[in-house]
């Protein structure tokens, strides 16, 4: 197939793919109830639980959606009838956890912290004993996307093993980047999704699963139609399929990313990844930039830029003069904070950031405010 314009997205997903995911992208049409497919769905949930290093204790559960979707099913999925859930918040993606919990009526005991700081556990433990039997499960994310802060979860799944409680991790942006191993670190359920460190495409969310959690909450009374986790995993076992419409092609293109994972190995995307940011980060603060972040705090996944408040500094205008070269930036979440965020997932190497930081130079040059960005 003739290579597609190749795209430099620094944005937090979607990321670049290899040409060769997006060439598995275009296969002879389908039924996904054929049992060609079926196979080819078996094989790709063993491979997603193979990546974060789990055996038979563990199953992945697939939907068609985002991110957000998994978040979603896991949420109103496994929590009790009669319980709360503890929830994290230091970032956007702790609090989207809180109000997909609270648009399903569940209450929720919600542990808020400073979103450029790391959780204390300490306040984490006080909450659980203060609360008692009434909580029985976490949720938090591993890498908080908003800003690029590493969260403790070993620490904190240690917490939750202590106190019988379930646990949640929302590892949508650090599986596949972070070698993660989930027995070891007592998560019941892992969130992610098809199209960012796995490096496939958008369209499809899943978890990794603990068979025993699964078979507890499958209990519990459903609160969804179409995001049930325990519904989709009982049918998965039993037909190999999705209950409903499987994204076909996406389901290729992942197929063919896992692969590519496994190539790579996850102690060397890993280094390739931390490489890509280290030589962004160097790059940035000889231009001037400065960071939100303590260096201690930083994923090495995701870097979060002050925005320059010189008077002919426009967001925007940077945007689409960056764009315009091929280069994707992508603006911040924190709503007191002006910032954009710059990722280093995806299909791309340290020659791609070099690309970006000279790109980016000329680019402060043509607005007129290169080696004065804050005043």
């Amino acid at each position: 197939m003739e290579n597609t314009p190749r795209k430099i997205l620094l944005n937090p997903g979607p990321g670049t793919t290899s040409q060769s995911v997006k060439d598995a992208l275009v296969v002879e049409d389908i039924c996904p109830r054929e049992k060609e497919f079926q196979e080819v769905m078996e094989n790709l949930r063993r491979d997603l639980v193979k990546v974060v290093h789990s055996g038979d204790k563990y199953d992945c559960v697939m939907f068609a959606g985002s991110g957000t979707a998994i978040m979603d099913a896991c949420i109103n999925s496994v929590v009790a009838p009669d319980k709360k859930i503890l929830i994290v918040n230091n970032g956007a993606y702790g609090k989207r956890l809180a109000e997909i919990a609270r648009a399903y009526c569940i209450e929720v005991e919600e542990v808020k912290f400073d979103w450029d700081s790391p959780p204390s556990l300490e306040a984490i433990e006080d909450r659980l004993k203060s609360c008692g039997d009434s909580i029985d499960s976490i949720a938090m994310v591993h890498h908080e996307t908003t800003t690029g802060l590493l969260n403790p979860v070993r620490e904190v799944g240690a917490i939750a093993d202590q106190y019988g409680k379930t646990f949640i991790v929302d590892a949508i942006s650090t599986y596949a980047a972070i070698p993660i191993d989930v027995e070891e670190l007592k998560i019941d359920y892992l969130l992610s999704t098809s199209n960012k460190c796995i490096q496939g495409m958008a369209g499809i969310s899943f978890a990794i699963a603990r068979n025993s959690a699964l078979e507890e909450a499958a209990e519990f009374p459903s609160r969804s139609y179409y995001l049930d986790l325990c519904k989709q995993h009982s049918y998965m076992k039993r037909t190999g399929q999705m209950t409903f419409t499987a994204p076909v092609q996406i389901v290729y293109a992942l197929q063919q990313a896992v692969k590519e994972y496994f190539e790579e190995g996850g102690e060397r995307r890993r280094a390739r990844y931390a490489e890509n940011w280290d030589a962004l980060c160097q790059g940035l603060s000889g231009l001037g930039f400065r960071f939100l972040l303590k260096p201690e705090h930083e994923s090495k996944i995701l870097l979060s830029v002050h925005e320059p408040n010189h008077p002919d500094f426009d967001f925007d205008d940077l945007h689409d003069r960056l764009y315009a070269k091929g280069f994707t930036i992508y603006p911040g979440k924190i709503e007191t904070t002006k910032s954009f965020r710059l990722a280093v997932i995806g299909d791309l190497k340290k020659q791609d950031m070099l690309d970006f930081l000279s790109a980016l130079e000329t680019a402060l040059k043509d607005m007129g405010v290169m080696n004065q960005l804050y005043r």
